[in-house]
């Protein structure tokens, strides 16, 4: 897939998403039917895609985690630190050319 994305393209996110869309079709068609107890079964089915799709997802049918790794940026300094780094840099070259 584009930029290393797999969109949830597991056999999980699959039978979630399919037995969801069927609850709310059912739902969808009592609705316009006026028959409340019809509209609720959908609701339950929908429920259910979810439950499924958690089900099969802890089986290791849908995404494996990926292991993340650390990203560290450079900081930057303000030119106080950058003066005080460069000063005790020095001192430290200093002490060490006395010392030897």
């Amino acid at each position: 897939m584009a930029n290393g994305h797999d969109h949830g393209n597991t056999p999980a996110a699959w039978a979630g998403v399919t037995i969801a869309l069927l609850g709310f079709t059912v739902s969808g068609v009592f609705l316009t039917m006026a028959q409340p107890l019809g509209v609720i079964a959908g609701l339950v089915v929908v429920a259910l895609g979810g439950v499924v799709g958690a089900v099969m997802r802890s089986m290791g049918m849908g995404k494996q985690e990926e292991e993340v790794t650390e990203v560290t940026l450079p900081t930057q300094q303000s030119g106080d630190e950058s003066a005080a780094d460069t000063a005790a840099a020095k001192a430290d070259k200093g002490e060490k050319a006395a010392a030897g």
